[in-house]
């Protein structure tokens, strides 16, 4: 079994002193992807002990952004950003792995006034065609604050959030357009009705007290790997950021397109 999990930590450094490592150390994954690292290289000494091996994309703005892997199983390769000289902000890490590709990512936010939607929609579009190109290679699984809650299910308060950044209809459409070209979204896989079932909750007092939150955080897979799947997950109990952890769980895969093993 293959135990993969998902963390936008919104600052390492801060989220180490709220727990991180112990929530680490516990969970005991075999791939361990972080967003919103904000730290540039030096800056920190990850204490993961020596069975990780770590893989950092930092963003070239101080305290900005940034992706990183803490991974248990050597990747064949890996490769940053959708292209060699195009990646300033350190969003995309990938990493190939025998019989899948690996996306840890950390879509770019619209913004409060949208003034960055027309990027944001625009970059959906580059990293769909990425992702379908290494799915012509192997199967593929997607990882990250992907920035949109997808369906009214996947907020709290849907109908006032309607338009807003992360819940427009042009972006709620390119994930649909995403998954239409072959993914799944593996917690809605196992879970299709279950409600109050988030993620990220702001910072505002009491509402994550009282669940007031989105669902922006994902694993999603190429769809040929849904035998493989055994289940998805989301520790909202986990402090420590703004966001919490999610999980997958699979059966381990040998070769690309073969049966999985248990």
């Amino acid at each position: 079994m293959l135990k993969l999990i998902s963390w936008n930590v919104n600052g390492l450094r801060a989220c180490i002193n709220k727990g991180f490592y112990d929530y680490f150390k516990a969970v005991n994954a075999d791939i361990f992807c972080v967003q919103e690292t904000k730290l540039q290289e030096g800056q920190i000494q990850v204490e993961h002990g020596e069975e990780y091996t770590s893989y950092w994309n930092y963003a070239q703005k101080k305290g900005y952004s940034g992706t990183a892997v803490f991974t248990k199983i050597k990747p064949l390769s890996v490769r940053y950003g959708l292209a060699e000289d195009e990646e300033p902000e350190g969003r995309i890490i990938t990493l190939e792995y025998d019989a899948f590709f690996l996306v840890n990512v950390y879509t770019p936010n619209a913004k409060r006034d949208l003034s960055r939607l027309s990027y944001r929609l625009e970059w959906e579009d580059r990293f769909r065609s990425y992702l379908q190109k290494l799915d012509a290679d192997k199967p593929v699984i997607v990882c990250g604050d992907l920035n949109v809650a997808h369906q009214e299910i996947d907020l709290k308060n849907a109908k006032s959030n309607r338009n807003n950044s992360g819940f427009t209809q042009e972006e709620r459409d390119k994930m649909t357009q995403l998954l239409e070209s072959g993914f799944i979204d593996t917690f809605r896989h196992f879970y299709p009705d279950r409600t109050d079932a988030y993620s990220w909750w702001s910072y505002i007092p009491k509402v994550r007290e009282r669940n007031i939150g989105w669902r922006i955080d994902y694993f999603l897979a190429s769809a040929r790997l849904s035998p493989c799947l055994l289940d998805a997950q989301i520790d909202s109990e986990v402090t420590g950021s703004d966001h919490c952890p999610v999980i997958l769980t699979m059966k381990e895969i040998a070769k690309p397109n073969e049966d999985c093993n248990v």
